[in-house]
């Protein structure tokens, strides 16, 4: 059995498979990097998997803390390793947006899965899971409704301001000024879309596109970016796993 396990700044994910690369247990756990997040993600893989810690051969750590996290054979990047569980999962895919909790990522991956090109947006929570929280406390709702409600908003509030703090006066204006939660959480869905296609564009699209990361889950962003892309995206059964995933393939290429 091998196990990997993807630190990010706000959650943690973990994946055991067998030596046939087939997916035995994984856990998730809304708690990153200095928290008991990657034990607790780590745990429930293994529960699930049916073994215990001493059973894994291998262990390969990646995300944002991985260096933090000392039970692990080897660490390797969030890039590699997202690339690398895509490409298991979607043999045809080129072309990789990961949108985490605090940045966003596009990258590039030729046909036998090598990382071509990538860039990311670490500098700002403009664009990332965060700016989604931001909206969803605003707006007064969970940030897992904040889909539905994009679904029913109706275009033309513009959130133009790059910056999360910014924004979140922006959204609050847009409020003020009579705008439906509906159409402000459309708004906010378009502007993390415009955000991402501006990585897109500084990397170049190509084809299979699919998108990793919680954002993922979310149907009204994923349609989003596609529209502003001018692109397809694959979706992936469990998109939050994709680096964890990877990590646990690289453990069993390692060994």
């Amino acid at each position: 059995m091998y196990l990997g396990v993807d630190i990010g700044s706000s959650s943690s994910e973990a994946v055991v498979i067998n030596a046939d690369g087939v997916i035995c247990g994984e856990g998730i756990f809304n708690m990153g990097t200095g928290s008991k997040g990657p034990q607790l993600s780590a745990e429930k893989a293994l529960m699930q998997a049916g073994i215990k810690r001493e059973d894994i051969k291998k262990c390969v750590v990646t995300g944002y803390g991985r260096m933090m996290y000392k039970s692990a054979d080897k660490q390797i990047t969030e890039i590699s390793c997202h690339a690398k569980g895509s490409k298991f999962l979607c043999p045809t895919v080129s072309t990789i947006i990961d949108i985490g909790g605090q940045d966003a990522k596009v990258i590039r991956v030729s046909m036998n899965g090598n990382v071509e090109n990538f860039v990311m947006n670490e500098k700002c929570a403009a664009g990332t899971g965060r700016f989604l929280e931001v909206i969803a406390r605003v707006l007064g709702c969970r940030i897992s409704e904040l889909a539905s409600l994009a679904a029913k908003g109706k275009p033309g509030v513009a959130i133009s301001s790059t910056c999360t703090v910014f924004a979140e006066s922006e959204v609050i204006s847009q409020l003020a000024s009579g705008k439906s939660i509906e159409d402000v959480a459309l708004g906010a869905h378009k502007s993390i879309a415009q955000r991402i296609a501006g990585l897109c564009n500084r990397v170049g699209v190509v084809e299979d596109v699919v998108m990793t990361g919680g954002v993922a889950l979310n149907n009204s962003a994923v349609t989003a970016v596609e529209n502003e892309i001018d692109h397809p995206i694959i979706r992936l059964e469990d998109p939050q796993i994709i680096g964890a995933l990877g990590a646990a393939i690289y453990a069993l290429e390692i060994d």
